[in-house]
């Protein structure tokens, strides 16, 4: 397994993790007994970086990992977060908590669903607007104290907010959607400000959400509770568009010997050696295709082609629907 460290003087964590939110939600029917398979494969294989979110589920996410992890703490690095709260009448709606004493309370449900004395990496899930950042880090910085959490971490923070954070307790790691289709941070200033505050950045939906997969053909092949229905580069010409980029991808990685997910991931990693990817998976066979994205080493001119099919902004369609957009970036 190639390991990375994160932050600029943090531990080695594996390349590629897991990202485990689909295990539990959003994205249509699920087997936890294949997810815990699947995790419990991921650390065979020297996955050590493990993710997931008390608003999966809601906590059930966490509860699931917590049973796969159970008698192997040692091989897993357990990054969760808090911040976002759903709503139970009204499953889409979306709310923000950063307050100290949320964030307390927050850690300790984590904990607890987790099974774990520690957290190794604590996200705040997304910014609250109404929170001063100073308030919410510090808070976070206290559960360092106290020795609830390892590490702090901000997930879609915009580079202003990230350099406000690292000046109340250094921030190990910013989490943010980033691929061939979402080449945001390099937009937004997000990955120049991790570089210049030596904070990692961990991609999330490195697949773009499946599409890069090449495996979807049309959005009727998501079950009606898959949230990739309502996502805007999932509907209509945007869908059609985009899934004209992908079957370019598709030519590039037949032409590299690879998938094109692994074509994908290893454009990621390839970005850094500060760039992590938390591609998500329910199943071990689809694991253990991401991890051979590990033994693809793409060449400038690669790059280069790459780069030419899908440049900056290529995507069609936002990345969320409404209000959530407000919420990235932060």
């Amino acid at each position: 397994m190639e390991m990375r460290t994160l932050g600029s003087n943090g531990p080695q964590v594996s390349a590629l993790g897991l990202g485990c939110m689909g295990m539990s939600d959003f994205y249509g029917a699920h087997d936890d007994a294949e997810s815990i398979a699947t995790i419990r494969h991921a650390l065979d294989r020297g996955v050590t970086l493990l993710d997931t979110a008390d608003m999966y589920g809601p906590h059930t996410n966490e509860a699931l990992v917590g049973r796969a992890i159970k008698g192997r703490r040692e091989q897993a690095f357990i990054a969760t977060k808090f911040g976002i709260v759903r709503d139970p009448a009204n499953p889409q709606a979306r709310g923000v908590n950063g307050r100290p004493e949320y964030v307390r309370a927050a850690c300790e449900g984590s904990l607890e669903r987790l099974g774990i004395e520690t957290i190794d990496l604590y996200y705040q899930h997304r910014v609250d607007p109404n929170v001063p950042i100073e308030e919410t880090v510090g808070a976070m910085a206290e559960l360092v104290k106290a020795g609830k959490v390892r590490y702090l971490g901000l997930s879609e923070a915009s580079g202003q907010t990230l350099a406000r954070a690292c000046a109340v307790h250094p921030i190990a790691a910013l989490q943010s959607e980033f691929s061939l289709w979402t080449r945001d941070p390099e937009e937004n200033g997000m990955l120049e400000a991790c570089r210049k505050l030596g904070v990692s950045l961990v991609a999330y939906s490195p697949l773009g959400r499946g599409f890069l997969t090449g495996a979807i053909r049309s959005p009727e092949d998501f079950e009606p509770d898959d949230f990739r229905r309502h996502n805007p580069r999932f509907q209509g010409e945007n869908f059609q568009r985009n899934l004209a980029l992908v079957e370019q991808v598709k030519q590039l990685a037949a032409d590299k010997g690879c998938s094109p997910a692994q074509l994908a991931l290893a454009w990621v990693l390839a970005q850094g050696k500060d760039v992590l990817a938390i591609p998500g998976t329910r199943q071990r066979t689809r694991l253990d295709e991401n991890l051979g994205a590990l033994d693809v080493r793409l060449s400038a001119d690669e790059l280069a082609a790459i780069d030419a099919v899908f440049p900056p902004n290529a995507a069609a369609g936002d990345r969320y629907a409404g209000e959530s957009m407000r919420m990235v970036n932060a």
